[in-house]
């Protein structure tokens, strides 16, 4: 699938990084060093606290496990190289290169979808309180979340298969500080306009078809909240939404801005910008949003504690 012999007259690949400056690159390697360190506690965190907590054992917590899941692998697919390079050497290989964009994207695609479940989630149980336990089943549950990692699977072997097909003779130097798509397909020496539509295309799908999926649930949400007679029941509706409605607007706000568009408006400063912080930043804002934010979340942690002071 990715033959170098074949496909490129490059052994390796040069990725450009974030800066030339050596002061600043020691300064970015701390902070990133920082927030990836935050990232995987606060998402191991989450996932051991629901996992440890049998009140946390429902619907809404189990797609936030694998969203911390997500967040935690797609972390550790970008921050670890983009630190290494911070320092050291920023060559990376073919197939390393392709193994990380094929991750990258799988991931990407798959909290895309994740997010559109944990809608509909929200969507019942506001909606449709009274049915909510047999609505969403188990069984429900677990095609809500496999669901999203075979879509996303399918459209990174998609993405990864075509784009490692083209030959790359320009030149080896990625301008960017991960293996993305629009930066390896400036490198190509062969036409890449139909397998530029064809990114479109998937790319915009997942958007669309994501976003629909959010904005119907909380058009249905909203419409829901506002009937309630309760004000206190209102905001203990809007209470269960807002962290979910938060992350989506952070993550599919970033994810708008650096890709769907065309390669032409490619901009390395802005779209860098942009690549942290939907690659590093986010992934760490996630379970501080879903825990600071949560008072079950927060009881959960200090029914965990409390046990485990009683155990000893």
């Amino acid at each position: 699938m990715m033959s170098r012999r074949n496909n490129t007259n490059v052994p390796d690949f040069i990725l450009m990084g974030l800066t030339d400056s050596e002061e600043i690159q020691l300064a970015l390697f701390i902070v990133f060093l920082l927030i990836h360190l935050i990232t995987v506690l606060g998402n191991v965190g989450m996932i051991l606290i629901i996992r440890l907590d049998p009140q946390l054992h429902t619907p809404m917590y189990f797609f936030l496990t694998h969203l911390s899941f997500i967040d935690l692998s797609y972390s550790t697919v970008i921050t670890p190289k983009t630190l290494a390079n911070l320092l050291t050497s920023n060559y990376i290989s073919f197939r390393g290169c392709f193994t990380q964009m094929f991750f990258f994207v799988f991931l990407g695609t798959a909290e895309c979808y994740l997010l559109s479940s944990m809608a509909y989630d929200r969507y019942v149980a506001i909606c449709c309180p009274l049915h909510y336990p047999v609505t969403m089943s188990k069984r429900l549950c677990h095609t809500l979340v496999i669901g999203p990692y075979m879509i996303g699977f399918i459209d990174s072997f998609v993405n990864v298969v075509c784009i490692s097909r083209l030959h790359f003779c320009k030149s080896n130097v990625i301008h960017h500080f991960f293996c993305d798509t629009s930066p390896i397909l400036s490198l190509s020496c062969t036409d890449t306009y139909n397998i530029e539509i064809l990114i479109f295309i998937i790319a915009g799908s997942t958007l669309m078809v994501s976003l629909i999926t959010i904005s119907a649930s909380y058009v249905f949400i909203l419409s829901t909240i506002l009937k309630l007679n309760s004000t206190s029941g209102k905001q203990k509706a809007f209470s269960t939404c807002a962290s979910h409605l938060l992350g989506v607007t952070i993550f599919y706000g970033t994810l708008i801005f650096a890709y769907l568009k065309p390669r032409k408006s490619y901009s390395l400063g802005r779209d860098q910008v942009a690549s942290v912080f939907y690659t590093i930043v986010i992934p760490m804002l996630n379970p501080l949003i879903y825990s600071l934010r949560n008072k079950e979340v927060k009881n959960a942690f200090i029914r965990v504690m409390q046990r485990r002071e009683y155990s000893r």
